[in-house]
C-alpha cells in the first residue's frame, strides 16, 4: 500500500483529496492510528479507498475477498459499499493490527459485514475452496506478501465468479519495477507477476496508476 498516488506533487495531491468525498471521523481516526505503526505505508490512501469503494458499489458486489488486512482501512472502505447482507472475508496473520481493525469496524457500523480469518493466507484460501466457495466472490483485493502474489492470485481467480474482478495493489512498487538496478526479491516477484497477468488469457487486465499502482483483472469465464 501507499499513502499517496505516485508522481503527484503535494499541491495536486491536496487538490485531489479536496474534490473527493471526505473521510468519516472513524476513517480519519483509523488513518491516524495506522500512522503510529512501524509500517504505516501498508495502508492505502484516501483516493484508493474511494476507488475501491466505488468499484465494489459499481459491481453491486455482495461477496468480497481481501488478502491482507493490516489495520482494516481498505476492508472498511469496501464494506461500506456492501448491502446489509453482504459479506467481506479478509485474511491476515497478525492478531495485533487486526484487533485494531475490529474496533474501528465496530465504530463504523460495518463489523457485521466483515469476517476476519487469522492464519497463513495460503491455508485460509485453501479452506475457502474446501468450503465450496469457488466462484462465489464478486471482487477480490490482494495486498499482502509480494513474493506470494502469484499463489494468492491463482486462488482468487478460482474463488471469484466469471465476470468478477481481482484488484492487486503495489504493482508499480514506487517505480522500482522499472529500475533494472533494483533486484530485491519483492521487486523481482512483482515484475514476474506483472508479466504473468499481461499474458494470462483467462482475464482481461488494466493497470490503474492510483496509489502504488492497482491492476484490475476481470475473469472472462
Amino acid at each position: 500500500m501507499t499513502e499517496k498516488t505516485l508522481n503527484l506533487d503535494t499541491r495536486l495531491h491536496d487538490y485531489l483529496l479536496d474534490i473527493l468525498p471526505p473521510e468519516s471521523d472513524v476513517e480519519a481516526r483509523l488513518r491516524r492510528r495506522t500512522a503510529e505503526y512501524a509500517a504505516p505505508q501498508m495502508r492505502i490512501g484516501l483516493e484508493q479507498a474511494r476507488f475501491m469503494r466505488v468499484l465494489a458499489r459499481a459491481m453491486a458486489a455482495r461477496r468480497v475477498l481481501e488478502i491482507g488486512t493490516f489495520t482494516g482501512y481498505s476492508a472498511l472502505a469496501m464494506a461500506q459499499a456492501l448491502p446489509p447482507d453482504g459479506r467481506l472475508v479478509t485474511l491476515d496473520h497478525d492478531p495485533e493490527s487486526t484487533a485494531e481493525a475490529r474496533g474501528f469496524w465496530e465504530q463504523a457500523g460495518v463489523a457485521d459485514r466483515i469476517e476476519l480469518r487469522l492464519g497463513d493466507a495460503a491455508e485460509s484460501l485453501q479452506a475457502l475452496m474446501d468450503e465450496h466457495r469457488a466462484g462465489t466472490f464478486d471482487l477480490a483485493f490482494i495486498d499482502a506478501d509480494k513474493e506470494r502474489y502469484h499463489h494468492y492470485y491463482e486462488c482468487a481467480l478460482e474463488l471469484i465468479r466469471p465476470g468478477g474482478v481481482i484488484a492487486v495493489d503495489n504493482v508499480l512498487w514506487s517505480g522500482a519495477v522499472a529500475d533494472p538496478e533494483d533486484t530485491r526479491a519483492s521487486t523481482e516477484a512483482l515484475r514476474a507477476f506483472n508479466r504473468r497477468l499481461r499474458d494470462d488469457a483467462r482475464v482481461d487486465v488494466s493497470v490503474i496508476p492510483i496509489g502504488d499502482g492497482v491492476t484490475l483483472a476481470t475473469r472472462l469465464s
